[in-house]
């Protein structure tokens, strides 16, 4: 037997509201259709083209949707004007797409709008508040009127809808061709300014360390990176994407007509008299490009060493390292390990009226007055091995190289170290020493390595561990010595702690924490680099001087109450 069809929906082409009006008898299929049509052509929302051509009355209107979707009808009539907040739903927004603030409760807004079926409206309205939309059903005739009151025009400027509060320290070289006018002009666009303005205040405020504005192909999200934890903040519509790429990279003094290359920029929002900085970085992918911003803190670098975390020992091995008049100090660890605010931090320790600091880097993060900092530019030349050929004519007396890359760049940084020089710089490696063997195999001589380098530092950052409701924690025996604690340190005379989580704190944990391992080069390590010894060899030798690995380091501070070792577990390799 032939199954039957399926009943069709006479009135599929309808939707939202059209559909809910006929359905109920208030219009004729064939007038929904044509007030659909006027209401595109004349890009005006249903509701208000149904009820301006007469077809229905604005009261049968909300009368009939609220029926039909149970949502509370309200009488604008008997609403104190007055009261309506002001200040969360900006007057272009309201006047585009009809809609009201009508009070807000938390995270929670009450929208007054005729037709709450328009599902652009409502992702906007979102995403423009970043608030959650409880709708309630207005008359469209009493929501025109008001709005029109209130003196809502599409024509507002920019300037009008800012707090004052907050600015974006824009360029005047920024690049704006003829071809870019339109694009710029879009961008120019009220939601998308205070959408990319909320976002950096509220990165600011969670004390991320960067942001993620990542597109896909159905979806865009944001994400912050809050003590070294990706997490996802909010799901904009994907419709503002390119708007949202093309603002960010006209005050970043990006081409904001490239978008098939990445691009590096930086950009400063102001807060009265205080300013930050941010380094944006631009990827092409597949559905749009993804954009990183970091966020960059000039008072990080000014914190201290004592506000890094080492210890007294390691802390001595650097100082001393760094007062002394000649040589190579290296720190090394994976991106986002803390390098540059450990070499800054050096750097602010030596800078004196009487020493010449020089430093070449790919870019220059946090500017420090009184240091002469010159960004690498590959494209003019001007390389790291170029700059550092250049600094050694200018009599230095520290020199800071961002990176060293290449043999050359090591070439030339050795033998600054050799002549005379106290040179800082970074390489990625997974501790102290390896990055020896790093350096033999990118083809430096041993003997260059042995005599120039002084000090190794390798470092991860870990998180540190809410002090408000953090917990002791107990572990197995057997836990706690294949973590690589020694028995004759489980003597009860100290407790672990563990994260719970509070109102104050991350889920328990609050910033972070450095995790070092400090290898001064004495002449023993110098033996073993002479003799071409490998990275387990320089290890053990580093063991018999006292030298904490970083898993070592780790479980140091557990035993401080510090950290977490399951985060020590993480941060490290045994």
């Amino acid at each position: 037997m032939q199954a039957e069809p399926p009943v069709q929906d006479p009135h599929a082409k309808l939707s939202g509201a059209a559909r809910i009006l006929v359905n109920a008898g208030r219009l004729q299929a064939r007038a929904a259709e044509d007030l659909l049509r006027q209401a595109k052509e004349k890009k005006l929302g249903f509701a208000a083209a149904a009820v301006s051509s007469g077809a229905i009355s604005a009261t049968d209107l909300a009368y009939t949707l609220s029926q039909a979707l149970s949502i509370p009808l309200l009488d604008l009539n008997a609403v104190d004007v007055q009261r309506l907040p002001r200040d969360i739903l900006d007057n272009k927004l309201a006047a585009q797409y009809q809609v009201i603030a009508l009070g807000r409760r938390g995270n929670r807004l009450t929208i007054g709008g005729a037709d709450p079926t328009e599902q652009e409206v409502v992702e906007r309205i979102k995403f423009a508040t970043q608030l959650q939309s409880d709708w309630v059903i207005v008359e469209q005739d009493k929501l025109s009127k008001l709005l029109s009151a209130a003196g809502a025009s599409a024509s507002e400027t920019l300037e009008s809808m800012s707090t004052g509060d907050i600015d974006f320290d824009i360029a005047e070289d920024a690049t704006e061709s003829k071809d870019d006018a339109q694009d710029i002009a879009e961008v120019e666009d009220a939601p998308v300014v205070r959408f990319l303005q909320k976002m950096l205040v509220d990165a600011i405020n969670l004390r991320a360390s960067d942001l993620h504005f990542e597109p896909y192909e159905y979806h865009y999200r944001v994400r912050f990176r809050v003590d070294g934890e990706l997490r996802e903040i909010t799901q904009p519509p994907i419709a503002i994407k390119d708007k949202l790429a093309s603002r960010i990279k006209v005050i970043s003094r990006m081409d904001i007509a490239e978008r098939r290359v990445p691009q590096d920029g930086r950009m400063k929002l102001k807060f009265g008299s205080k300013a930050i900085d941010f380094r944006v970085s631009t990827l092409p992918t597949l559905f749009g490009e993804k954009i990183v911003i970091r966020i960059l803190d000039p008072s990080s670098a000014k914190l201290g060493i004592d506000a890094l975390g080492y210890e007294k020992v390691e802390k001595e091995r650097l100082l001393n390292a760094v007062h002394r008049p000649y040589g190579m100090i290296l720190v090394t660890g994976p991106t986002g390990s803390g390098k540059t605010v450990s070499l800054y931090t050096c750097l602010n320790i030596m800078n004196q009226p009487g020493v010449n600091i020089s430093t070449v880097e790919d870019p220059a993060e946090i500017n420090l007055p009184g240091v002469n900092q010159v960004n690498v530019n590959d494209k003019a030349g001007l390389t790291f091995a170029a700059a550092l050929k250049s600094f050694l004519r200018q009599d230095p007396d520290v020199i800071m190289v961002g990176e060293i890359r290449d043999l050359e760049t090591a070439d030339i940084a050795i033998k600054a170290a050799q002549t005379g020089h106290l040179v800082l710089s970074t390489l990625h490696t997974n501790d102290a020493p390896t990055t020896l063997t790093r350096l033999m195999n990118m083809g430096v001589v041993p003997f260059n390595i042995a005599s120039s380098v002084i000090l190794i530092t390798a470092q991860r950052l870990a998180r540190r561990l809410c002090e408000s409701c953090k917990q002791p924690a107990e572990y197995p025996v057997e836990a706690l010595l294949k973590a690589g604690y020694k028995e004759e340190e489980l003597d009860g005379s100290w407790k672990p702690y563990r994260a719970v989580g509070c109102s104050s704190c991350n889920n328990g944990y609050k910033g972070r924490v450095g995790i070092y391992q400090v290898m001064p080069v004495n002449e023993g390590m110098a033996s073993i680099i002479l003799a071409q010894g490998t990275a387990l060899d320089i290890a053990r030798q580093a063991q018999l001087d006292g030298v904490r690995d970083l898993r070592q380091a780790g479980l140091h501070k557990v035993k401080l109450g510090v950290t977490s070792l399951e985060e020590v577990l993480s941060a490290t390799n045994e």
